[in-house]
């Protein structure tokens, strides 16, 4: 057995053994017995004493083997530690024994035993990346690619690490006999067909993540310790520090894990990556490790508002959900802002792009790409697409890159021969038909307009925070970026709902109880190691606010 699959399919030793018999119960299995079927969402973990289990992954009217675990081996994948629903049906194979653990005891398990933490915890990311690699998944969409909405839906599927398979309707001839089946017109792309026969017709966010199981249910009478809106790095690594110190933590992401750190193609500054790391697999790490530690995660529930006159908070979600928590952590990161251009939506997943990630890639392969843009993410943006495409154009409004960029992306961009750099420019128009074909930009010292022939453009411009739910609730600066700790002037916090005799603490917002982390806070410093950090410190601060209750 090679040391990757050794790490995927461990066999732990028998005081191993004993220690999660400490926690579980002996069960005799017959063949044939299935112990977890495809889509449930709280399936019990395995470990084979006697015989052995067969794990398949059913697809149509047939099963395809993924593994057999034979005894000191076993069962389940990342699922384990989230509510997400299983992807796999497990079946006994040979009469024997297993012990069966429930969720509450595996997590409480591998919070306290570091050395089977370590082989559970590799082996369940494992086998999750395993699974996503497989081209043939029960989970199809149908789409476009010309088709801005597929685009959206297939970046969600693929942040969320949902394994799905993908057909596009004009290349893929067997796709029309599909939509005939279901009485789907073309109109309706994208579509996404369950493996239970469910088809959602042009998904939202959160019908999709609904059907697909990717939050657990909400209990409306349960108080939290400290809910945390929004999963980026500042807002995980809030999750990660305040589950691990014994906090009831619920977490609230309306699209995907990472935030705008989690569409980028290579970080290669955050602290103890010297290879670099994407913002995908930092982020899906940082929520491993937050729901390893009791964090609840729900994804594609999106917060509309915050009622702060009384304490406990009350959190109301787009679907009319309402959860009430005794501190709350705001870490909603920001925006890229959109130009102001009339066909600009209408080419919005169409050739227009606000992230650079292995799906974009692939379609600027051998073409010709403009960024716009002069920070980290456009530098980054830049290096990862000039590998793929033919041309990288970087349109900037000022001289140069170096006051907002890392030197070190800096010399890359500069030693890339596909890689233009054109200072001082902007676009001036988008052009196309279905999609986009063409850009027109003008040079703003010299007014010499320029057009080319260019279908894929990524927008990394300044950003906005996303404080819209926020307004009228907390203090805000002048660019609508949550205001906190010291930059709170005792005159504004007369007039706002402050009402204890101390300050606020830092990163605490004109509301006691309420912390602001990360990008979206004033005055942050927009880096992800800043971000995490940001989160971490907080969470000390959130035990000191739930003191005072």
């Amino acid at each position: 057995m090679t040391d990757r699959a050794a790490q995927m399919f461990p066999q732990l030793t028998p005081d191993q053994v004993g220690r999660v018999s400490s926690i579980g119960h002996r069960q005799d299995v017959r063949a044939g017995e299935v112990l977890f079927e495809v889509g449930e969402q709280k399936t019990k973990f395995y470990v084979v004493l006697e015989g052995e289990i067969q794990i398949v992954r059913p697809m149509g009217d047939r099963e395809v083997p993924v593994t057999v675990y034979h005894p000191g081996q076993f069962t389940g994948e990342i699922n384990m530690l989230s509510a997400r629903r299983s992807l796999t049906r497990a079946r006994v194979a040979r009469d024997g024994s297993v012990i069966a653990v429930d969720r509450d005891d595996l997590r409480a398990l591998v919070q306290r035993d570091p050395e089977l933490s370590e082989i559970l915890m590799r082996a369940f990311i494992l086998r999750r990346v395993a699974l996503l690699a497989e081209d043939n998944n029960d989970l199809v969409l149908l789409g476009s690619r010309h088709s801005g909405s597929t685009a959206h839906v297939r970046e969600f599927l693929s942040r969320n690490g949902q394994p799905f398979t993908y057909q596009d309707v004009e290349t893929d001839p067997s796709v029309q006999a599909l939509l005939d089946r279901f009485h789907i017109g073309v109109n309706e792309v994208p579509v996404v067909m369950c493996r239970d026969g469910h088809v959602l017709k042009n998904p939202t966010v959160e019908s999709l993540a609904l059907a697909l199981g990717l939050s657990a249910e909400i209990d409306p009478r349960k108080v939290r310790d400290v809910v945390i809106v929004g999963a980026g790095p500042a807002g995980l690594a809030a999750a990660v520090y305040a589950a691990s110190e014994g906090l009831d933590v619920q977490v609230f992401e309306g699209t995907a894990p990472g935030g705008q750190a989690g569409t980028s193609s290579r970080i290669e500054n955050y602290l103890g990556f010297p290879t670099g790391i994407s913002g995908q697999a930092l982020s899906g790490r940082a929520l491993s490790q937050a729901e390893k530690f009791g964090a609840e995660v729900a994804i594609g529930r999106t917060v509309v508002r915050l009622a702060c006159d009384s304490r406990p908070y009350s959190v109301h979600l787009a679907d009319g959900q309402v959860v009430h928590a005794r501190a709350l952590v705001i870490a909603t990161g920001v925006k890229y802002r959109r130009l102001d251009l009339p066909s600009l939506e209408r080419f919005e997943g169409n050739g227009i792009f606000y992230s650079a990630t292995h799906l974009e890639g692939q379609l600027c392969r051998g073409e010709d790409v403009a960024i716009v843009g002069g920070a980290n993410s456009a530098g980054q943006a830049a290096t990862y697409l000039s590998a793929l495409a033919n041309s990288v154009q970087m349109l900037v409004r000022g001289a140069g890159l170096a006051q907002s960029m890392s030197r070190y992306l800096i010399q890359r961009i500069e030693n890339a021969p596909n890689v233009v750099l054109r200072a001082r420019s902007q676009i001036e128009a988008l052009e196309g038909g279905d999609r986009l074909e063409r850009v027109r930009w003008r040079n703003l010292d010299t007014g010499e307009l320029q057009t080319r022939d260019i279908r894929h453009v990524f927008l990394m411009t300044g950003a906005d925070p996303n404080t819209d739910w926020l307004q009228g609730c907390l203090l805000l600066d002048e660019k609508k970026f949550v205001k906190t700790g010291a930059d709170l002037l005792r005159e504004e916090l007369a007039g706002a709902r402050w009402t204890l005799p101390r300050a606020p603490y830092l990163m605490e917002t004109s509301i006691p109880g309420v912390f602001c982390v990360g990008d979206v806070r004033s005055g942050s410093v927009k880096r992800v190691a800043s971000a995490v950090g940001e989160g971490s410190i907080c969470v000390q601060l959130v035990h000191r606010a739930l003191q005072e209750l």
